[in-house]
């Protein structure tokens, strides 16, 4: 038998071996793939990147030439009466161009020299020599002339089509400096004069191919592919050799690991007895919402619930009655009435908080909160009494009961870390157990606030206004019984 088992496992350890063979190459595969995937979109990133940090260092370079030139050159010789200043500008004559002049020069003489990169200067507001070529020509520089009009601190840019090959086009709001100001709005043949330092005059565009970027980025990225690729392939066959020693090492722990289970088995099975009834006996003692949480590691559990209904009942002629019969024979009795009434509890969903002696304490409301706790308690109340009439008829005993209910506002938790038990605290709490103390035997007296609710659904007595203990005057009800068809708990 035990060979059997040996030789199944030893096949399963294969196909488990070759399943995870298998689903590495898989893995490498798919991750080739993704790899693949995310090479080409980072690809694309790239080349936008490259291309706008060129465009943006372009366009730094040439602003930079053309302010030098207006502050280094124009403005000292702009006192010099024997020097023109113009856009129509001649080399051999005695001119000096004007900056945007001087500008468009530089873009075409940049142009000339580096066919992949064109630099346009235009406007909306062209001088009339520059009408044909100086406003947008398409639908790009229309619409970073909307842009950046409107927000000339940004950057406009995409990659668009030129000549039939993919270019990436960038523009940035060419602003007047105050230097410019005077000039624009002075000179005869402006279109516009009312310019403010500050204003977008016009658009500085620069467009560069990019098929020696794509090529440049490709290239890398191919490299850097054929660098993942080959990690990857060393990474599967280190990894495949560690699962074949893994196996070896495997095969070597198979028999301890056979003794060691079955002790644990049984272990286990053990463990678990005990831990069936840890809880069992925890249930008995607590809430079960309750013990979830101190098993959980809550050292201290209390909560406040706005309106709960408390009942305490203690049995009247118990101290007579063991006076007559042995220890043993009234625990028996006690048990008896008391497991009766757990059973009540059970079946309407109260709590119960405890037992003293021969006094028994529930409530209704908690830990889990309830619209009919009231309702609850005073049916549980009428119940006990018939339990204990028939107690008394089974044993022809004379005993009697007396209940107290109030209801109101309580904390209940577990306090203390050993014999810890769920109790209840608050007025109301205290209340009720006085209702219970000054009662009557045989009765059901309930407060204000419980009569309140039970009214319309119960029978009462109207005891009048008596002296509590600790609390003055109250006036006070007995339950007497149920109205017909009026209540459903």
């Amino acid at each position: 038998m035990r060979q059997l088992i040996s030789r199944s496992r030893a096949a399963i350890s294969q196909l488990i071996y070759k399943r995870i063979l298998l689903a590495v190459t898989i893995l490498f595969c798919v991750g080739v793939g993704v790899a693949m995937a995310n090479m080409s979109r980072l690809s694309s990133t790239l080349i936008e990147s490259q291309a706008l940090q060129n465009a943006t260092l372009y366009a730094q370079a040439v602003k930079e030439a053309r302010t030098l030139y207006s502050s280094n050159v124009v403005s000292p010789l702009n006192t010099a009466e024997a020097i023109n200043f113009t856009h129509d500008y001649n080399p051999t004559k005695v001119t000096v161009p004007v900056p945007a002049s001087f500008l468009i020069e530089l873009g075409n003489n940049i142009t000339k020299k580096n066919p992949e990169v064109s630099l346009r200067l235009y406007s909306n507001y062209p001088f009339p020599w520059r009408q044909k070529e100086g406003g947008a020509r398409d639908e790009f520089e229309q619409q970073a002339i909307t842009y950046l009009t409107q927000n000339p601190t940004e950057k406009f840019f995409r990659v668009d089509d030129v000549r039939g090959k993919p270019a990436f086009r960038y523009a940035e709001a060419d602003i007047l400096s105050s230097s410019c100001v005077n000039c624009h709005n002075s000179h005869r043949d402006s279109p516009k004069t009312d310019w403010k330092v500050g204003d977008v005059r016009g658009i500085l565009e620069i467009t560069q191919p990019l098929d020696t970027i794509t090529q440049h980025t490709q290239s890398e990225l191919k490299n850097l592919f054929l660098l993942l690729v080959g990690l990857s392939v060393l990474g599967v066959t280190g990894l495949t050799v560690s699962i074949s020693r893994l196996r070896q090492n495997a095969k070597q722990l198979e028999q301890r690991v056979w003794e060691r289970t079955a002790q644990l088995q049984e272990t286990n099975v053990e463990l678990v007895k005990e831990q069936e009834k840890s809880d069992r006996l925890l249930l008995n003692i607590l809430p079960q919402s309750i013990a979830t949480k101190l098993k959980d590691g809550q050292s201290s559990i209390a909560d406040g619930f706005a309106e709960v209904t408390i009942l305490f009942a203690d049995i009247v002629g118990f101290t007579v009655l063991s006076a007559q019969i042995s220890p043993e024979e009234l625990l028996k009795f006690l048990n008896e009435i008391f497991s009766a009434f757990d059973s009540l509890t059970e079946k309407y969903g109260l709590e119960k908080i405890k037992t003293i002696g021969d006094a028994y304490m529930v409530v209704g409301g908690l830990p889990n909160p309830s619209t009919n706790h009231a309702e609850s308690i005073a049916e549980m109340a009428l119940d006990m009494q018939e339990e204990l009439a028939k107690f008394n008829a089974k044993h022809h005993a004379g005993i009697n009961i007396r209940i107290g209910i109030n209801t109101g506002p309580a904390i209940a938790g577990v306090i203390g870390t050993k014999k810890f038990i769920y109790d209840l605290w608050g007025d109301a709490v205290n209340t009720a157990a006085r209702m219970e103390s000054h009662g009557i035997a045989g009765a059901i007296q309930v407060t204000q606030s419980t009569y309140d609710i039970l009214r319309n659904k119960y029978l009462f007595e109207d005891r009048g206004i008596i002296h509590i203990k600790g609390k003055g005057d109250m006036n006070t009800y007995l339950l007497a019984g149920r109205l017909v068809s009026a209540v459903a708990v």
